[in-house]
């Protein structure tokens, strides 16, 4: 009864492999038993030694190539392991430089290599050993057939003399003076390397990988290319580069010399009241010329006018602050003249009138309009609520808007302490002294929890800070707003979002 042939396949690489542990541990009887069954199941068998059996040094290994085109030999070196058969050495040959295994014909010390034959049977054993390789031409692979003096070695089977230094064969025969040279090889053409660089979008040059723009169209390099790092330039590009270098370096050098020629023209001008305009231009609003230096450009928004016009400007403004007068149907300017401007425009009576109607507009529509405390003073400002002091430009002094008072070289505490000692004997202070007194019995005002100073609450949130001890202070409560420990500590204080409750029905919820 004949097996399945599935069933005798299994059978045969089983006894194969049962074969190979046999030979490889010596034993005799066991091997010739399995050869024996492998050989009665007719089952095509190769048998080759493990390359563990070689020596597993690799060589280096001196192929000279030849063809059927070129005059001489091209030597190329290989590594290699000696268990390396001939049909693996073509395998490599064709991976490698694209020479078709089917074309490859090896001769290894002076014989033709069969391919299930090793470098190692041909005795191939130390680097700097040499082998021969020759590549058929298509009608030679067509028909199958091998140069003469191939086909003469493979015949005889004989030792050839020696491959002279002109790269000659002399075969077995002919005679010492007889030289038949091998067939011309061409070298093999290594592959064209990638060219490195970006494509422009537009032209689809392919640019160097340093060029910022498109050397033909001149387009912009693409977005987020990135030079590579083994990329180094031929000497046109490395001239190129040094030349854009001193061109950036000449740029920066004249960008800061006009940079120190615009700041010193600054100084200039900062120290004038007025920026005069230095070429001829016509006045936006009356449209009349006026000649260079005449008018007058404005430092907050650099709109230019005839001073005439800056002037009627401010005399005829009903409004604390002057506004550019430059605008139109579509565009008004909201920038506002500076006070030396105003100044430098005006005569001092006409100064002097403005400065009274400004006053008087700031302090009766401005609900954070402060006066300066000195006598006969007319400055003024419009604070913000951070803001505690107030320096008069007309008269010098500074101005504590939380004290609504001038106290040179005094903080807070210390002129509320020597306010209400001087209160019995001098009027003005008894005046300012009752004047914090109603501002604390209205509310306006309070005492400080940490340190007994009187503070006041300009406008804004609920929280503020005693400028004198740092404690923050809740307004609607009037008590500190943490605890004895400090940020954090809900245990004294306001207490205020404590159980989601806020500290107040007034408290606005900002601390």
């Amino acid at each position: 009864m004949t097996s399945e042939p599935s069933a005798v396949l299994k059978e045969a690489e089983d006894l194969a492999h049962a074969l190979g542990e046999a030979i490889s541990s010596g034993e005799k009887d066991e091997a010739a038993r399995l050869s024996q069954r492998l050989s009665e199941l007719a089952i095509p068998v190769t048998v080759s030694l493990d390359p563990q059996a070689f020596p597993n040094d690799s060589i280096k290994l001196v192929v000279r190539v030849e063809d059927g085109q070129s005059d001489i030999s091209i030597p190329v070196s290989v590594e290699v392991p000696t268990c390396l058969t001939i049909a693996q050495l073509k395998d490599k040959f064709s991976r490698d430089y694209d020479f078709n295994a089917a074309l490859q014909r090896w001769v290894i010390g002076k014989r033709l290599a069969r391919d299930h034959e090793t470098l190692y049977s041909h005795g191939v054993r130390q680097s700097g050993d040499q082998a021969f390789l020759f590549i058929l031409g298509a009608h030679a692979a067509a028909d199958n057939q091998l140069p003469r003096h191939v086909q003469q070695r493979e015949e005889e089977q004989q030792r050839l003399e020696s491959i002279v230094a002109s790269v000659c064969i002399v075969p077995r025969g002919l005679g010492a003076d007889v030289r038949i040279p091998l067939p011309p090889i061409k070298p093999p053409v290594a592959p064209k390397p990638k060219q490195l660089g970006w494509t422009c979008t537009t032209c689809t040059y392919v640019n160097k990988p340093t060029r910022p723009g498109c050397e033909m169209c001149g387009g912009e390099r693409p977005d987020g290319y990135q030079v590579p790092e083994a990329y180094k330039p031929d000497q046109a590009e490395f001239i190129r580069l040094l030349q854009e270098d001193e061109a950036n370096q000449l740029y920066t050098d004249a960008e800061a010399v006009q940079r120190e020629i615009n700041f010193q023209e600054l100084l200039q001008t900062d120290d004038q009241s007025i920026v005069p305009f230095p070429e001829e231009l016509e006045c936006p609003i009356c449209m009349c010329p006026v000649l260079p230096g005449e008018g007058a450009t404005l430092r907050e928004c650099l709109h230019s006018f005839c001073r005439d016009c800056l002037k009627g400007t401010i005399v005829n403004s009903q409004e604390a602050e002057v506004s550019c007068p430059f605008g139109g149907d579509q565009y008004n300017c909201d920038k506002i003249l500076q006070d030396r401007e105003i100044k430098a425009l005006l005569t001092d009576e006409e100064h002097q009138r403005f400065l009274e109607l400004r006053l008087s507009i700031a302090e009766a529509r401005l609900k954070n309009s402060f006066h300066c405390q000195t006598l006969n003073c007319q400055g003024w400002c419009v604070y913000e609520d951070e803001v505690n002091e107030f320096p008069c430009d007309l008269c010098k002094e500074t101005n504590c808007i939380l004290c609504k008072a001038i106290h040179k070289n005094m903080n807070c505490k210390q002129y509320q302490d020597d306010l209400r000692a001087r209160a019995e004997n001098d009027l003005a202070a008894k005046q300012t002294k009752d004047m914090l007194e109603a501002m604390l019995g209205s509310g306006e005002a309070m005492k400080c929890p940490g340190c007994d100073v009187t503070v006041q609450k300009k406008s804004g949130c609920d929280w503020l800070r005693c400028l004198m001890c740092k404690t923050e202070i809740c307004w609607v409560t009037k008590q500190a707003r943490w605890g004895p420990n400090g940020v954090g500590d809900t245990s004294g204080g306001c207490k205020c979002r404590v159980n989601n409750v806020l500290c107040h029905p007034n408290c606005q919820n900002c601390h």
